[in-house]
């Protein structure tokens, strides 16, 4: 790819990031009671105060890798603390082992506990980030806690809140590809600011690795499964047996390919090429362009009512995972589809005139009325992340 290409995605992707930083600086940050606001319409003004937990998480990890990557900006930093002095001082269920709540009111209270474990892995991302960057001691402990309950949890400790599984085990119990794949993502940024444990982090990823193609990756489907049975066979009789999230399999690309470049490890990027393959066949709409959000694998009828609709973050993932197998293999291919995307954002997610991404479009790539900015699964990560990924590959790609 010539460089003048390369530079001048790079031109709209360092624009798109200061856009969007801006954006949630503005209009996310709490003042009075700390932490970050989510549920921003159109404009960036407030449609609902209650406040996700994960998002606390994920904005206080962003803001922190914003410093990680341009250097300490006092904006940045203080965004990023805000988030985690919040975590810490409302958002963790001491009476139950240290397990956290999923959302929050405005205040702190808690409103909502989850059986699943993602909020303790965005609290350990964020304070293992912001100890990359403060050299903070306090925050890697508390990474290293979240990070080892939730490792704990998802290899069968008891759990303390005392919730069960979605369906009765007796009837059905199983595996979802979510967990090995959000803690290798944690793992690799833990690898990168605790080397202390290196040697504990390479072996929980090395184990990751095996869990998604041991359980989940199924060559004879040209698929990965979100959920399996505990051996991993396919339960291909009922609808959630038979989900395929494409732009979760996109997003677990890169966490593999990211896997593949430390360790050095080429049969993996094949592998991960092939997912990608997959995915992208069985989820991009031919008719109207984007990222279908559910498929079926044996192209039955989806549950989920948004299965034909378009979200901001898998596009996100199509934009990293893309250029990284560019990046890794050379292929043409996987730099058409990231171009191809970057055309559809641009059309349908992007808003030149109030700033950040639409959330959530139909399936013809309008946006949902009232359109949204953000709410309690979308904030400040996905987007900035893919433009920080991205800004970093097409610099590496032009010195190249």
């Amino acid at each position: 790819m010539d460089k003048a290409t390369l530079q001048s995605y790079r031109d709209w992707v360092q624009s798109e990031l200061q856009t969007c930083a801006d954006f949630w600086l503005k209009n996310g940050i709490d003042r009075e009671h700390g932490g970050v606001y989510t549920c921003l319409d159109r404009k960036g003004e407030i449609y609902s105060t209650d406040k996700s937990v994960w998002m606390q998480g994920r904005c206080g990890w962003i803001f922190a890798f914003l410093c990680h990557t341009y250097g300490v900006r006092e904006e940045w930093l203080a965004a990023s603390k805000s988030c985690l002095d919040f975590l810490e001082a409302h958002c963790i269920n001491h009476a139950a082992g240290g397990r956290m709540y999923f959302t929050v009111t405005e205040d702190g209270r808690p409103l909502r506990q989850r059986r699943y474990y993602f909020s303790e892995a965005f609290y350990a991302l964020a304070n293992a980030e912001y100890y990359g960057v403060t050299g903070e001691r306090e925050n890697l402990e508390r990474a290293r806690r979240a990070y080892d309950l939730y490792w704990d949890l998802a290899h069968g400790m008891a759990d303390p809140v005392g919730m069960g599984p979605k369906t009765i085990a007796e009837t059905r119990s199983g595996r979802a590809f979510g967990t090995p794949m959000i803690i290798l993502n944690v793992t690799s940024v833990l690898l990168r600011t605790d080397p202390e444990r290196k040697a504990l982090y390479e072996d929980r990823a090395a184990q990751c690795v095996d869990e998604i193609f041991k359980y989940h990756v199924k060559p004879e489907l040209k698929c990965v499964l979100e959920n399996v049975d505990v051996d991993g066979t396919p339960r291909l009789y009922y609808t959630e047996g038979r989900t395929v999230n494409p732009g979760h399999d996109i997003e677990g690309v890169w966490f593999l390919l990211e896997h593949a470049k430390r360790t050095g490890d080429q049969e993996l990027v094949q592998k991960a090429a092939q997912i990608f393959d997959w995915a992208i066949e069985a989820g991009w709409d031919n008719e109207y362009g984007g990222l279908l959000y559910f498929t079926d694998c044996l192209k039955k009828p989806p549950e989920a009512y948004e299965h034909d609709m378009k979200l901001w973050w898998p596009h996100n993932e199509i934009m990293i995972a893309s250029l990284m197998l560019y990046r890794d293999t050379r292929d043409e291919k996987y730099f058409a589809w990231f171009e191809k995307v970057v055309a559809y954002v641009k059309e349908h997610f992007s808003d030149p005139e109030y700033g950040e991404w639409y959330g959530y479009l139909r399936r013809d790539g309008l946006p949902t009325q009232p359109s949204t900015k953000g709410s309690t699964f979308k904030g400040p990560f996905h987007l900035p992340r893919a433009l920080i990924l991205c800004d970093t590959m097409l610099g590496q790609l032009l010195k190249a």
